[in-house]
């Protein structure tokens, strides 16, 4: 990042903060009118991620300068029934097991979560 706020000592400003770098790259382009290209290399995004995160703030406002919240973003559509199938089936590669789970249960799951089931 070469962005002038964020290579000082001011206290204010931190480059982990993705949120306030985020911010910042918009001000500087929206506001000071830095080229779209210099604002996001500045603050190291690509062009792209700079248009991205622009169209998200105009969408949402600061909402969308956040990150997701990481992990499930869905209900767990692992069933007790299914579970059991996963253990009971060792012999199964993650991917047969993941098309024969889809088969049986109408319910599609990645192998890697399968794979995990089958060694809790």
């Amino acid at each position: 990042m070469r962005a002038q706020l964020f290579l000082g000592d001011h206290p204010f400003f931190l480059a982990q903060d993705k949120v306030q770098v985020k911010y910042e790259m918009l001000r500087a382009h929206l506001v000071d009118g830095v080229p779209v290209v210099r604002a996001a290399s500045d603050h190291g995004y690509s062009r792209a991620a700079f248009y991205l995160v622009a169209e998200a703030f105009e969408e949402e406002g600061m909402r969308s300068l956040l990150d997701e919240k990481r992990g499930r973003h869905g209900p767990f559509k692992v069933t007790p029934e299914i579970l059991a199938f996963a253990r009971s089936a060792q012999q199964l590669s993650g991917a047969a097991l993941s098309k024969e789970v889809a088969e049986r249960f109408g319910v599609v799951l990645h192998r890697r979560t399968l794979e995990r089931l089958r060694r809790m």
